[in-house]
């Protein structure tokens, strides 16, 4: 494994720091296929998106979990920001970066994302046909998270009262470098809406997986964005690469997933249920992971 940082031109020259991990036996002077991971929302590489990266290498491809703009090790201010199209965006500055890469094959470059990343690795492949083939791990649409709620039964009312907690925050904050955040996964056990979201607190703050550079946090004027936001906008159009999507048979979030096979112009799609296992336990819980990891290596092999 190696840390690169490099310059992501879509988004005010911020520095993108990502780790790239190499399959075994690794010649440089070869090509090989390539793999983007892109973290969930308040996570960072080192997590969920860095497991899955360890494991698509050693299926023989080259994979990439890369820090967000504005999060982790990458630049940019204020910190904790979560635009979704600067999100999307780094998706192609990190498939910029590959492509200047001579080990890399640029016409075998495949990516996928767990939760908020999955979303964003799906419209990063819409807006993007560098992108050869496209999966997600427990996929959530955030936008239609904000507008409709965990299980898609959430009153407009709510999503209606979050555009103005956003703009009133961008009102207070405007001209100084610090931002009023919010959290992404619950601040305490006792703060979970319900035993799955409890395990997010969990993953994020416990030492099952807690990071120091990752606070599961957002800045609240990035629900502005985030509320109109559709990751899956056109992809009845312009998603036409394969597509594989995982989920847990208990996750909440199953919904979003089962929303996006339906709009997918591709004819080259599958949903992937993992019986037993809901939104969180596929982060990385081994027996799940494992049964996770098996379909996305099979999928990359035939489509990269």
């Amino acid at each position: 494994m190696e840390n690169h940082r490099f310059e992501n031109r879509n988004a005010q020259a911020i520095t993108m720091s990502a780790d790239i991990y190499f399959p075994q036996g690794f010649d440089p002077a070869r090509t090989y296929p390539a793999v983007v991971v892109t973290h969930p929302g308040g996570g960072v590489k080192e997590q969920t998106a860095g497991l899955y990266a360890r494991h698509l290498a050693d299926s023989g491809v080259i994979a990439v979990a890369f820090d967000a703009s504005y999060q982790g090790e990458s630049g940019g201010m204020p910190r904790q920001l979560e635009n979704p199209a600067i999100r999307t965006e780094d998706v192609s500055a990190v498939i910029d970066y590959l492509t200047t890469l001579p080990y890399v094959d640029a016409q075998r470059i495949g990516a996928m994302g767990i939760c908020a990343g999955g979303g964003y690795t799906v419209n990063a492949a819409i807006n993007d046909p560098r992108i050869r083939a496209v999966a997600t791990v427990s996929a959530v649409n955030i936008g239609q998270m904000f507008r409709q709620g965990w299980d898609s039964t959430q009153a407009v009312s709510v999503a209606q009262a979050l555009l103005k907690m956003g703009a009133d925050s961008r009102t207070q904050h405007a001209g100084q470098d610090e931002a009023a955040a919010l959290p992404l996964a619950p601040l305490s056990a006792e703060d979970a809406p319900n035993a799955e979201l409890r395990e997010a607190w969990e993953y994020y703050r416990t030492a099952r997986c807690a990071h120091p550079r990752s606070p599961s946090l957002m800045t609240v004027r990035s629900l502005n964005q985030l509320v109109t936001y559709d990751a899956y906008q056109f992809a009845d159009l312009f998603l036409t690469q394969p597509l594989l999507m995982v989920a847990g048979s208990d996750a909440g979030s199953k919904w979003m997933s089962e929303d996006l096979m339906q709009r997918a112009a591709t004819e080259d799609k599958q949903l992937h249920i993992v019986a037993g296992a809901n939104h969180m336990s596929l982060y990385d819980v081994p027996v799940y992971v494992e049964q996770a990891v098996s379909s996305l290596t099979a999928f990359f092999q035939r489509t990269l």
